[in-house]
């Protein structure tokens, strides 16, 4: 199984938003969005998160995630 990084933390950065706002924002919980932006690695994601994460930030979710290790 491969593990990714998820880009919540730089794309908040980018955008000035806390993470308060990102899971505002995208109706992700909070705690969801903590866990995916203090993690370096994660092998297991949940998609419907990702896809509200994706557009939120109005990105792909190949710009979302970053694979680490295949």
């Amino acid at each position: 199984m491969g593990l990714v990084r998820i880009k919540v933390r730089e794309l908040a950065a980018e955008r000035g938003w806390t993470f308060k706002e990102v899971a505002d924002r995208s109706g992700v919980v909070y705690s969801t969005i903590t866990t995916y932006a203090r993690r370096s690695s994660i092998s297991m994601v949940d998609f419907t998160a990702l896809h509200k994460l994706a557009r939120a930030f109005d990105v792909m979710i190949e710009d979302l995630v970053e694979i680490i290790e295949e």
